[in-house]
């Protein structure tokens, strides 16, 4: 499979703050941790692969340890979510278009985001493209064109770049999954006993 000429950026800057004590990017699926699970996807896609961290987990950074990935330590991903897009968005190379990723979905893999990124090409004329639910309710990854970039730059709190995605809804293209994967992420103990129960290994 050829890979693809445009950057990944995985977010892990989130604070695990649902979980009780426990980082749910370090939740082991398949003998590894999730974070490492969905670099590692992502490097099957694409040869640039950027991760934005908090720096106040060095575990996750020791959970990449090893992988040819771009490690962003974005101190703005305390503010939340919408700090680790503006950092992370800011480190990527220059480029026609890049993909945003949530580290916490570990339903969605490397076909997922091929599919995604496939869309591009067969839908040129628009700005986004993203993985959606059998009924089309929005969700991840998320391809967005180089002309949105500079917008990233004004993100603030922990919108997570809705003021950027929702006025450009009719230029938008769903990819339409089989299932809920592109929306399920899990942020709670029992998120993650439910999808074990209910989800093959990987």
């Amino acid at each position: 499979m050829t890979k693809a000429k445009v950057p990944i950026l995985i977010l892990a800057g989130g604070a695990s703050t649902r979980m009780r004590g426990r980082d749910k990017l370090m939740e082991d699926i398949g003998g590894e941790p999730l974070l490492r699970l969905m670099a590692r996807r992502a490097l099957t896609v694409s040869d640039s692969v950027y991760v934005a961290l908090r720096p106040d987990k060095p575990e996750r950074l020791q959970a990449l340890s090893g992988l040819p990935v771009e490690m962003v330590l974005a101190q703005a991903a305390l503010e939340g979510l919408s700090g680790s897009l503006r950092e992370g968005v800011a480190a990527l190379p220059e480029c026609p278009a890049f993909m945003v990723l949530l580290a916490d979905t570990p339903a969605v893999g490397a076909t997922d985001m091929n599919a995604v990124l496939t869309a591009r090409d067969a839908h040129p004329k628009a700005r986004i493209w993203r993985g959606a639910t059998k009924d089309g309710k929005p969700g991840h990854p998320i391809l967005f064109h180089s002309c949105l970039r500079p917008l990233f730059r004004r993100l603030q709190g922990d919108s997570g770049g809705e003021e950027i995605v929702k006025p450009l809804k009719d230029r938008t293209h769903l990819v339409r999954f089989e299932d809920d994967r592109a929306r399920r992420d899990l942020d709670t103990p029992e998120d993650w006993v439910a999808w074990r129960r209910g989800t093959p290994p990987p």
